[in-house]
């Protein structure tokens, strides 16, 4: 599939008239065609089914490339699977590299919901993933948290996702000084989702750290706590 057959398909499902109300949501200056997320869903779902490994990725690439929301969007749906294989046929690349391009919360997400995937698949991307909570792109930060998200949400984790846990922790601890709202935000997140699953630990993050946190964040963090 080409760029631009796909572009016109999402054009297809769009209502102009909602871009300019998308455009002044997302605060971010790039084209906005007004296509609704549920549409988005439904064409990357066709997509997937249609092409090659090899072909979403070259169409990923060129959503991505072209700037669009909802073309964004739907590059990070398209790399939103469990099982991608072979899976070092570049979809890893594909995320990493759009990280520091990050600008908005929306596509963000998007992104890193792939990264979830990709990351739950093969923990030793970790690695990779530690060096994200050192750049200075705020929202490639914040991913460091929302994309290794799955590893707060087990019951019962094995010792190497309890080790993923713990190294995740300390980079929460870490961002504690950073008061960005996104950053407070997203500690404040890892810790509601791992409090339903670990409540002990929850706890203990918070008494040694709870008094650098922002109220309101502490306040989340805690809010499904016993």
């Amino acid at each position: 599939m080409m760029l631009q057959e796909a572009i016109a398909q999402l054009t297809a499902c769009a209502i102009p008239e909602k871009a300019a109300d998308m455009a002044a949501y997302h605060k971010a200056d790039r084209p906005y065609l007004g296509t609704a997320p549920s549409e988005i869903d439904a064409l990357c779902k066709v997509w997937r089914v249609d092409l090659t490994l090899d072909a979403r990725l070259a169409l990923c690439a060129d959503l991505w490339g072209s700037n669009i929301h909802e073309a964004r969007i739907a590059a990070a749906k398209l790399l939103t699977q469990a099982r991608i294989k072979p899976d070092d046929a570049g979809a890893w690349d594909l995320i990493c590299a759009w990280l520091p391009q990050l600008d908005a919360w929306a596509i963000a997400d998007a992104v890193c919901s792939a990264a979830q995937k990709r990351i739950v698949a093969d923990p030793s991307r970790l690695e990779k993933v530690e060096a994200w909570t050192k750049s200075e792109v705020m929202w490639e930060r914040r991913a460091a948290l929302v994309a290794t998200l799955p590893f707060a949400l087990l019951n019962h984790p094995k010792p190497d996702e309890a080790e993923a846990r713990e190294r995740v922790l300390h980079w929460a601890a870490s961002y504690l000084t950073d008061k960005d709202w996104f950053i407070q935000k997203a500690v404040a997140g890892w810790l509601r989702g791992l409090s339903k699953h670990d409540p002990d630990r929850t706890q203990a993050f918070l008494a040694e750290y709870g008094d650098l946190m922002k109220t309101w964040a502490r306040k989340e963090a805690g809010q499904l706590l016993p």
